[in-house]
């Protein structure tokens, strides 16, 4: 392969699939109603409340609580963003919001992000030899910083030029790829794009970069890879 820049993906790509839901999505669950009561009447609490409300499908949150009261609306936001993650949505609102609570648990040190242990040496060689490397996930960019920042092996943040998430377009549109394409000032054909999914792996393809499927522990198993290149650990990867 030859690129230029290097986009991953990150649960089942970078860190383990398990990590995300046996940890990272519980805690998410479990603080988010202490969360948006402690911070409901917070200025800067106020765009993530009109992001779930947009979710939601209202105009805002003024038509979205027009015939609630003061308590009933602070519950609604939280019967919302349980409700989102019950149908793991992908929602912009939800994940701001996820966001914000896994900022807390990762302060405190109850949170500490997983990364399997061949993605920091690859990290390192890929940055040594001047290779662009950015992360798009369904997580905020916010979501993304912190994992990045608090992993076992330190703050990784240094190690990615850009972060983009669901407001960029979404993981399953050829588009997408193309305007992170342009953002990135490559040619999409220059961009190595590597994903633990088929859908994600064929939007890009579609939009001219070049694919690596992650097989990695825990991940579904795919019967058919669609033609893309395969590999179980980043050292596989030559670029």
């Amino acid at each position: 392969m030859n690129c230029r820049s290097i986009l991953l993906d990150i649960e089942g790509t970078i860190s383990s699939i398990r990590f995300v839901y046996d940890e990272m999505f519980p805690f998410a669950r479990r603080e988010i109603p202490q969360y948006v009561r402690a911070h409901f009447d917070d200025e800067e609490f106020a765009s993530t409340i009109e992001a779930i409300a947009a979710d939601m499908g209202y105009e805002s949150s003024v038509q979205w609580w027009e015939a609630l009261g003061e308590e009933d609306r602070v519950q609604s936001v939280v019967d919302a963003a349980i409700g989102m993650m019950d149908q793991d949505k992908k929602a912009t609102g939800l994940k701001q919001l996820q966001g914000q609570v896994w900022q807390s648990g990762f302060e405190s040190g109850e949170l500490r992000s997983h990364v399997y242990e061949d993605v920091l040496p690859a990290l390192n060689d890929w940055q040594a030899r001047g290779l662009d490397i950015r992360i798009y996930s369904s997580g905020s960019v916010q979501a993304q910083r912190l994992f990045f920042q608090y992993t076992q092996y330190g703050n990784l943040l240094d190690s990615f030029c850009g972060h983009y998430d669901t407001t960029t377009g979404p993981k399953k549109d050829a588009a997408s790829y193309h305007l992170i394409a342009e953002q990135i000032g490559v040619g999409s054909d220059e961009i190595l794009f590597a994903s633990d999914s088929l859908d994600e792996l064929n939007a890009a393809r579609q939009a001219g970069l070049q694919t690596v499927l992650c097989l990695r522990p825990g991940n579904p198993e795919i019967a058919d890879v669609c033609g893309h290149t395969t590999v179980s650990s980043f050292d596989q990867i030559v670029c």
